[in-house]
């Protein structure tokens, strides 16, 4: 389980396949903010949520100048489900071996039900146009998240 990343901190870089097998790196948005979220599992109700919620906040976003990226540990091709069912816009990117998960501390343990167990901490991190962590948000609940982060940027 590695450090939660703190505001000032330089983002993991990473590269990681999209939905249809393109390789995607933080580095191709560099001079853009980039929202880069963390969730569990692609074709689940609370990651759906989410995901159309961005998806419907895409426009106000992209023009208050930030690039949305989707992580999870699913495989492009369910990925590519994902994005075809749900209209998806945002960039979905398969993270399998969990390295980008890893990086930016969004692995490691949870607790549901008294049980302990590791998975998906879900977070959004916010890079600014150098790279740099502007916020960091850890354990976001599914609903409302994308208003939320809407609200703290002042867009």
């Amino acid at each position: 389980m590695s450090e939660r990343l703190q505001p000032g901190d330089v983002a993991p870089a990473f590269t990681l396949p999209d939905a249809d097998g393109n390789e995607v790196s933080l580095s191709d948005h560099q001079g853009r903010k980039v929202i880069v979220y963390f969730y569990p599992a692609a074709l689940t109700p609370g990651c759906t949520k989410q995901a159309c919620d961005f998806t419907d906040n895409l426009d106000l976003l992209a023009g208050a100048g930030y690039d949305v990226i989707g992580i999870s540990p699913d495989s492009p091709e369910k990925l590519g489900r994902f994005r075809d069912k749900e209209s998806l816009k945002v960039t979905l990117l398969a993270d399998p071996e969990k390295t980008a998960l890893d990086a930016y501390g969004a692995f490691g343990e949870k607790k549901n039900y008294g049980k302990t167990y590791l998975g998906v901490i879900r977070s959004t991190i916010v890079v600014d146009e150098q790279g740099k962590v502007e916020h960091a948000f850890y354990n976001v609940r599914a609903t409302g998240h994308v208003a939320k982060i809407i609200k703290d940027l002042g867009i």
